[in-house]
């Protein structure tokens, strides 16, 4: 049975440029983004990069692939998560990832897991909830 943790990040950095002409829609982007998560996922400063389709001005979707080097309810290590999300006119993101297979390590070897989180435009901290088992 997969274990349930949550928690919180919070976004220190945003770096967006856009691939392609500008002011036209649909258009490409890409972003490196640093978080900071607390709670059950424990790891500071990760790494993150986004390819993003903006639809129009407030809508689109993204993919990215963020490594997380820190801890897990406790035990420590690092992993990579694939995300795949949307974003609407209202500014909410909403965003499923899940373990990249083979990238644990440490006490995080044979990670599995799959998580979303829900972002509200203006609030600093996101939740997000992650269900996992180890082999």
């Amino acid at each position: 049975m997969p274990a349930r943790t949550t928690g919180h990040f919070t976004y220190a950095d945003w770096q967006e440029r856009t691939l392609g002409p500008a002011g036209t829609h649909p258009k490409l982007a890409h972003a490196s983004v640093t978080n900071s998560f607390t709670g059950g996922i424990e790891a500071t400063r990760t790494t993150c990069e986004y390819t993003i389709v903006y639809a129009t001005e407030k809508t689109g979707t993204f993919t990215g692939m963020e490594i997380l080097a820190g801890r897990l309810d406790g035990r420590e290590g690092t992993f990579v998560v694939e995300e795949r999300g949307s974003f609407e006119p209202d500014g909410t993101v909403r965003c499923a990832f899940e373990v990249v297979p083979g990238t644990g390590t440490g006490a995080l070897t044979g990670l599995r897991g799959t998580g979303t989180f829900t972002a509200a435009q203006g609030e600093p901290s996101v939740p997000y909830t992650f269900e996992y088992v180890l082999d």
